[in-house]
């Protein structure tokens, strides 16, 4: 398999690029541009001072000094909760997605591996729950969530979209591929059901549960809307809702804004690059397969 220096840098033309590499180049950068700019552009603006954000630019003047206003990642420590926004936010997230994982997996091999009646009515409804916008669940999920008595806890963020109709599908498409000759064999050396989805189906469903576990961390790490309604103590708030809180009536304190956005695309990041290479595998066989 060509490495990715050997990509880029292969031409058309043996001496010299030929004109369709200039523009395949020019369309790289100038996606490059586009997808880390304003990226580059946040890092950066993270380490200005508050007075870089407040001086009115018709006062500007010019400055001799460079300073790198470090102080705006220590003093959110500090002066905020952080931590445990942090902490809500790493909980919600990494608890919610392994339930959704499990939860999805289930039901997946329950509509790929077992013979029912009314299995592809069943699987129709639940892929047709996807029509449904999310505001209109809103105010029944908010009702639930009340008469449970879940009001201003982490469950109750966790909880109302813990089964995806887009997880089932996409594990489902997946496990249609693995041979049924290895689940009989299985069970004829006498495995339990649990048995043989524990130790058979999900290590082979490995690269379709890396893209629903990349999907499942950035709809947690980054809802808003869903926290916003369930959550109104402070001490309760994740990531997102504290960002928002940055933001006041008269005065926005920019620099810790800034700084504290970059914090939260750190995990994402993470979590993309450590699974990034099973997502054209678990895509590809779950869609074309």
């Amino acid at each position: 398999m060509p490495s990715l220096t050997t990509l880029l840098t292969a031409t058309r033309g043996r001496n010299r690029l030929d004109w369709t590499d200039w523009l395949s180049y020019a369309y790289l950068l100038l996606g490059l541009i586009l997808m880390f700019g304003p990226v580059l552009w946040l890092v950066l603006s993270s380490f200005k001072s508050a007075a870089a954000f407040k001086v009115n630019i018709r006062d500007r003047a010019p400055v001799r000094e460079f300073q790198v206003a470090f102080g705006n990642y220590t003093e959110i420590f500090e002066k905020f909760s952080f931590g445990t926004y942090l902490w809500n936010s790493v909980f919600i997230t990494v608890v919610a997605t392994l339930i959704t994982l499990l939860f999805n997996a289930m039901a997946a091999f329950a509509l790929s591996k077992y013979r029912f009646r009314g299995r592809d009515a069943v699987f129709l409804i639940i892929i047709s729950t996807l029509m449904i916008p999310p505001t209109i669940i809103l105010v029944p999920n908010f009702l639930v969530v009340s008469e449970l008595g879940l009001l201003n806890s982490l469950w109750g963020v966790i909880w109302p979209a813990v089964a995806t109709p887009t997880g089932v599908f996409l594990l489902r498409q997946y496990m249609l591929t693995i041979p049924d000759e290895l689940i009989e064999a299985a069970r004829m050396d006498h495995a339990s059901e649990w048995r043989i989805f524990w130790r058979i189906i999900l290590p082979l469903s490995a690269p379709a549960l890396a893209v629903l576990a990349i999907f499942s961390v950035m709809w947690r790490w980054n809802d808003f809307l869903w926290p916003l309604i369930v959550l109104s103590r402070t001490e309760k708030f994740t990531l997102q809702l504290a960002l928002n809180a940055f933001q006041g009536e008269l005065t926005t304190q920019w620099h810790y804004l800034l700084a504290m956005t970059v914090i939260t695309l750190l995990p994402i990041t993470f979590v993309f690059s450590f699974l990034q290479r099973h997502i054209t595998t678990g895509i590809a066989a779950s869609g074309v397969k």
